[in-house]
């Protein structure tokens, strides 16, 4: 995926929906309305659900064994994107999940930047300015490993976010002299100022070729839901509705642990705080129809300025472009959007198995507690299947032999798939009460674009498995 090739149609883009369709994706009336699609093979249809599979071992002594990921498109192009990366200046790991609407340009922009700017604010004020020296030489240090990425910004775009990172970096040796480090106020930090180049560099850009490119990026948008792993600290940030969910172990069985809330209509603390911040006045059309303005569905996210600029900036800027309908209605005293993250800390401990992040198209499917039973029994399974090894010397055969019955057993409920994210995918998609059906998989996987919307969103999944060792004798 290469910014230069996304489509900048913003007309089309908006006559579409720019807010997070929250439209019913069940199965009424799915077998009778679609029972003329493709068959696909059960081979087939392994093929298309691990196509973008991935997986990434850590061999170093550490928090993380390795994390599976994986991404099923709905839209063309796709609006979810993924970034994982190893901080390496500072200690940590940071994954991501982004999910967009109004177009994919934001959420490809925020997913290949805000680790940056993340790591960045982690940095000490002495090695901060090692880091910013390192600029003018020939031996620039680097802020992160990045793993699996696959977003390359042209060189005019690329030169222009280098420039605003910079000023950036000036700006944190300034703030951050003498304080003390919060990481809470870090994560904080680091999503708002990524927000605000956003804003600045659509408006900088304005007389320019690259008008449309940065303006699409500032009109479109995108929810965000980040982790960052360090030792036992577990930090998640999120704007918008995409979930982080804790596998824990416990001795009753699996528990899903939120790490994450949504920024919606469903959340009561959400919507009084929205509407705390405009005039009584407003209240009947701030919220309408469970949006943001009638419009957008999550209450907080990155980009998404026509929700966040001033009505003055609006007519200047955005009208020229996209006619007066881009000024939501009722626009009155913004902004009314904001991507400021909240923030939840966990400390690990061994009982923490693994870490799921995904995008709303998986929550649409299924719950945080069934992804977690999912993954828990994946994890099973892997475990039933391993190479067998007698547990002793000397054993006798009816021992033996009631292994071997045991290991038969476990063969049954084999996972077809080796990576987790993709046996969530396939579980989400086709999972039913008896097992898996193929059929119901193969018509959600054969949908023509024009309503396989209706059905299943973008998902995008990220499952990060814990070293028990390791957290069991880490310091704290």
């Amino acid at each position: 995926m290469v910014l230069q090739k996304i489509s900048y149609d913003f007309v089309k883009g908006f006559r579409h929906v720019h807010a997070r369709t929250s439209e019913s994706r069940g199965n009424k009336g799915f077998h009778r309305l679609y029972s003329a699609l493709p068959r696909l093979t059960p081979q087939e249809v392994t093929n298309v659900l691990q196509a973008n599979e991935y997986t990434k071992e850590f061999s170093n002594s550490g928090p993380i064994k390795y994390y599976d990921s994986n991404q099923l498109a709905s839209n063309n192009p796709m609006e979810d994107m993924r970034s994982e990366a190893q901080c390496l200046l500072t200690k940590g790991t940071l994954l991501g999940i982004f999910d967009g609407h109004g177009g994919s340009a934001c959420a490809q922009v925020v997913s290949k930047r805000l680790f940056h700017y993340i790591s960045a604010c982690l940095l000490p004020p002495k090695l901060l300015e090692q880091y910013l020296n390192s600029f003018s030489t020939d031996k620039r240090l680097n802020l992160l490993e990045t793993f699996n990425d696959k977003i390359e910004f042209v060189a005019e775009i690329r030169d222009l976010y280098q420039a605003s990172f910079l000023n950036f970096l000036r700006d944190l040796i300034q703030s951050n002299s003498g304080k003390e480090f919060q990481m809470e106020k870090a994560l904080k930090n680091a999503f708002l100022r990524m927000d605000s180049d956003l804003s600045n560099e659509a408006l900088l850009q304005l007389n320019k070729k690259d008008a449309a490119r940065t303006l699409a990026v500032a009109m479109s948008g995108t929810v965000a839901t980040v982790a960052h792993i360090d030792g036992p600290h577990l930090h998640v940030a999120g704007v918008g509705d995409c979930k982080a969910v804790l596998g824990v172990l416990s001795e009753d069985g699996w528990v899903a642990k939120m790490m994450t809330v949504d920024h919606n209509a469903d959340n009561r603390t959400e919507v009084e705080r929205i509407l705390s911040e405009h005039p009584v006045n407003e209240k009947s059309t701030v919220i309408k129809m469970e949006r943001l303005l009638g419009q957008l569905a999550p209450f907080r996210s990155l980009g998404d300025f026509r929700y966040k600029w001033t009505k003055d900036i609006m007519n200047k800027v955005v009208v020229p472009f996209l006619g007066e309908t881009a000024i939501p209605p009722n626009y009155h005293t913004p902004p009314y959007l904001t991507g400021n993250p909240e923030i939840k800390y966990h400390r690990l401990t061994p009982r923490d198995k693994f870490l799921i992040l995904a995008s709303d198209g998986l929550w649409d499917l299924i719950s945080p507690l069934q992804a977690v039973r999912l993954v828990g029994e994946h994890m099973s399974g892997k475990v039933t299947l391993n190479p067998l090894r007698l547990p002793r010397k000397n054993m006798k055969l009816s021992d033996i032999n009631e292994m071997l019955l045991q290991r038969k057993e476990g063969l049954k409920t084999k996972p077809l798939d080796i990576n987790a994210a993709t046996h969530l995918l396939r579980n989400a998609l086709g999972g039913t009460e008896y097992g898996i059906d193929h059929a119901k998989l193969s018509q959600l996987l054969t949908l023509p674009s024009e309503v396989v919307r209706i059905f299943r969103d973008d998902i995008t999944i990220t499952v990060v498995y814990m070293d028990s060792e390791f957290l069991t004798y880490c310091p704290p």
